[in-house]
């Protein structure tokens, strides 16, 4: 695969001082004029100003010029607007109007690789003495940026955007309501579902293990308990461990870790998942507030004065 995940989001909010606060504390590095970097990622997320919450834009990741030249003949042969150089090439999301930019980025190596967390079990002795994770005391810090998920009032033509003009591979389905797409080996790395108004739901961060996921969200709810919407718990569709919070302009934000993978020479047969099965295999229900977010209502009233 000549993608090999995401490389930025861009997202636009009102309230641009209290959103970059809170990143921050998230655990991302901000380095300056809202622009903030993961661990390994490097610069992996771009807060702006904006009247509504929304995604302004979407960066892909390719290996070389080659990859971006096969990409712009796609988007090209299905009339998308485009702007292109060697390096990299733009374009308008037909229906919720996000800029999707793949661009040359260098795949996201972690080095040395992060040592494998040592579990017990029933009859399984792989650490002696107190757990090591209790010792952690750091800021958990996100190693990379994992996923995007959006709402489409037009499921088809967009999930036809992702596809056959980036081309993304369709890892499940969620009945015929959403899409999960990939464009690396992870299982997903954006989420397409059909919706009243296009939108924004959520941004994906991966860290190294549930208690990483655990601390990280334990932290953020100390001082403000408001900013949960969901977790713990373990996703089906994916299998990740996750956490959902909520940023000051209305985002949900997610640590997670442990991710299925999809090998690109194993066979990969996509599940058709109904009602709540993809979403979780346990923890706690979703709350009414994670599947439609509270300011949906105020999204669909500003919808025909501005997309996304």
């Amino acid at each position: 695969m000549a993608l090999h995940g995401l490389g930025k989001v861009t997202i636009g909010v009102p309230n641009v001082e209290q959103t970059i606060a809170y990143y921050t504390e998230f655990g991302l590095e901000h380095r300056g004029r809202g622009v903030f970097a993961t661990r390994n990622g490097g610069e992996q997320l771009e807060i702006v100003e904006a009247p509504t919450r929304r995604l302004v834009e979407l960066t892909v990741a390719a290996d070389d010029s080659d990859d971006i030249g096969r990409i712009t003949a796609r988007l090209g042969a299905h009339g998308l607007p485009i702007d292109a150089d060697p390096t990299s090439v733009r374009t308008t999301e037909p229906v919720t109007g996000t800029s999707v930019r793949v661009a040359v980025r260098s795949r996201i190596m972690i080095e040395p690789p992060v040592p494998a967390t040592l579990y017990n079990g029933p009859g399984r002795i792989d650490r002696w003495g107190r757990a090591t994770v209790l010792a952690r005391t750091e800021r958990v810090r996100p190693r990379k940026l994992g996923h995007a998920v959006i709402g489409s009032t037009d499921l088809a033509t967009t999930m036809k955007f992702f596809t056959e003009g980036l081309g993304f591979k369709v890892s499940d389905y969620m009945g015929d309501t959403a899409a999960f797409l990939r464009c690396s080996v992870e299982h997903h790395n954006v989420l397409v579902m059909a919706a009243p108004v296009n939108f924004m739901h959520h941004t994906s961060w991966q860290v190294d293990d549930i208690d990483e996921v655990g601390r990280g969200a334990h932290a953020m709810l100390e001082d403000n308990p408001e900013r949960h919407i969901w977790g713990l718990g373990r996703h089906y569709a994916g299998a990740n461990f996750f956490w959902y919070l909520k940023d000051p302009a209305g985002n949900f934000s997610e640590y997670y870790s442990d991710m299925d993978t999809v090998p690109e020479d194993e066979l990969w047969c996509p599940e058709v998942l109904h009602g709540l099965q993809g979403l979780y295999a346990w923890g706690p229900p979703p709350p009414p507030s994670f599947l439609e977010p509270d300011d949906l209502a105020a999204l669909m009233t500003g919808a025909h004065s501005s997309k996304g």
